[in-house]
């Protein structure tokens, strides 16, 4: 593999990351003061209506976004720059139809969704202030993905941040403004927010694309002897070949999910609990911990975004070994970010519980145990999802599709025997998706194996890794209780574990090697991360 390839990918999923936390750390800003303002009541017409506008997005979304990078970069990886121009206006026309099409299905049938869909009368304003983001965000995914295909993520990061910094700031303005007119019109306000900030976002992304196109269109001119167009009706065939099976995967947890909630109230019921018991307990497993726990996602989803392309762009090449270390190094770093957030959240479950919900310290302490097992599937759930990447971009998308629904079934069966024992309870549902995932991951490792002829080495791969995070947890545990013992304030001895936690780790895979200090410095700035780690490790 070569040393600039090696940087693409590294700073690419470190450009994603950071700007993922920023997204993340903005929503909690957003989701916060709406819930002060109004309460569960006038929470509960957003509430129903974003999930199923987020479903009617994935629907468009899940593997065209990712068919397109993959198209560009192979494209790109052969030089035929016209043709991966051609693969980039073709999916503007189709993702802008497609998003045109569900646009006019929800303004217009707001008034069916509201009665007969979400069965939730007063939505309807809520439904159509959303429904233009479903056009602008596809046209925005094609400018992205483009990028991404050209392995330069940087664009796709300054659109997230600017689509989620309009979409709160004009959200809570407008939720504010209209509480007194009703919570209908607040809903509508604050919903409106997404539809602003898809505006934003996509103009943030034509503008970069017009100041990158001279250059792109210099690129095309130079290499003409390379170009390939074909038309457009190849195109959009393949892009749905790719695309459909990732979208079909997406899907299936979401559905999942679905059920495993009617499931887990009647099996709750039927030994033992009232309906009211029930309901907390379920709360407990989605109110309290389902967020919490889907954080690190954002981290492995910025490896994947930027995995995807170049195992793509080397496997055009038939460059077995690029494709092998980009591979083997997305699992390592996978792995370095998948223990520490497992042993962090397992082992302070109850102090960041108690720091994000002081106001509910009976109910949360009861929920610290289903936190903890719910954390442990962060571990099986981040080689799953890098690894289905990267049979992704080895046009295998099939195979992790098969993966999930194997693991799925499993999840159900798991899930129907432990919630109904009456000890276990709810905790069932989490030990399920811990084994969804294990099942999952470990079938994908299988596949890599089979397919792409890659392994994982233990040592590198796992063990460095555990230990580290087994010697970062163990002293988190202890500044958390020797802090709580001097100043007993669970907010100050939380935040300074978890920020003594992290200097802990990051030295301790220092000294482990699980990561060199040559990896550090092909990192954004790492030029000068290597030269603080010097200074402190002096």
């Amino acid at each position: 593999m070569e040393q600039n390839n090696s940087n693409k990918f590294l700073k690419g999923a470190a450009v994603l990351a950071v700007a993922g936390i920023l997204v993340k750390v903005m929503g909690v800003f957003f989701r916060v003061p709406l819930t002060n303002w109004v309460g569960a009541e006038g929470m509960s017409y957003y509430s129903s209506v974003y999930p199923f506008y987020t479903f009617f997005l994935l629907l468009s979304l899940a593997g065209i976004p990712v068919a397109i990078s993959r198209m560009i970069s192979e494209r790109t990886a052969v030089k035929n720059y016209g043709g991966a121009h051609k693969v980039f206006e073709t999916s503007i026309w189709l993702l802008g139809g497609i998003g045109f099409v569900s646009f006019l299905i929800m303004h217009f049938g707001a008034g069916f969704i509201e009665n007969v869909v979400l069965n939730n009368p007063g939505t309807k304003y809520a439904i159509q202030a959303i429904a233009p983001s479903l056009f602008l965000v596809p046209v925005m995914a094609a400018y992205r993905g483009y990028f991404q295909g050209r392995q330069n993520m940087n664009p796709t990061a300054v659109s997230q941040l600017v689509e989620q910094f309009f979409r709160v700031s004009v959200g809570l303005l407008l939720g504010h403004t209209l509480i007194k007119v009703g919570y209908d019109k607040f809903a509508a306000g604050a919903i409106f927010g997404c539809t602003a900030g898809a505006g934003a976002g996509l103009a943030i992304a034509i503008v970069i694309y017009l100041l990158n196109r001279r250059v792109i269109m210099r690129q095309i001119h130079r290499n003409r002897s390379h170009e390939d167009l074909e038309p457009s009706k190849k195109i959009i065939k393949e892009i749905l070949i790719i695309a459909i099976p990732i979208t079909i995967g997406a899907c299936i947890f979401p559905l999942i999910n679905a059920i495993d909630s009617m499931m887990v109230m009647r099996r709750l019921q039927a030994v033992g609990f009232t309906l009211d018991e029930s309901r907390v307990l379920f709360g407990k497993l989605g109110g309290y911990c389902a967020s919490l726990v889907g954080m690190p996602q954002v981290l492995i989803q910025a490896i994947v975004m930027s995995l995807v392309p170049a195992i793509a762009a080397g496997h055009k090449l038939g460059d077995k070994e690029g494709v092998r270390e980009n591979m083997q190094f997305a699992m390592r770093a996978t792995m370095i970010i998948g223990f520490p957030c497992t042993v962090g959240m397992m082992v302070l479950a109850l102090p960041i519980l108690l720091l994000l919900y002081p106001m509910q310290a009976e109910e949360v302490r009861e929920t610290a145990v289903v936190f903890a097992i719910m954390a442990f599937s962060t571990l099986p759930m981040s080689p799953m999802v890098t690894l289905t990447g990267a049979l992704q971009g080895i046009d295998k998308q099939m195979l992790p599709v098969r993966n999930l629904v194997v693991g799925a079934v499993a999840k159900v069966i798991i899930t129907f025997i432990l919630v109904g024992i009456r000890p276990i309870n709810v905790n069932g549902a989490s030990i399920g998706t811990i084994v969804c995932y294990i099942v999952a991951a470990y079938l994908n490792i299988r596949d890599v194996k089979k397919e792409a002829g890659v392994t994982f080495d233990l040592k590198a791969t796992y063990i460095k890794p555990l230990i580290s995070s087994a010697v970062m947890g163990v002293s988190a545990i202890v500044v958390y209780k020797v802090l709580m013992l001097i100043i007993k304030s669970n907010a100050i001895s939380c935040l300074m574990a978890i920020a003594f936690a992290v200097v802990v780790y990051g030295v301790m895979i220092l000294i482990t090697g699980t990561i060199t200090l040559e990896e550090v410095g092909r990192l954004p700035k790492g030029d000068k991360l290597v030269r603080l780690v010097k200074k402190v490790l002096k």
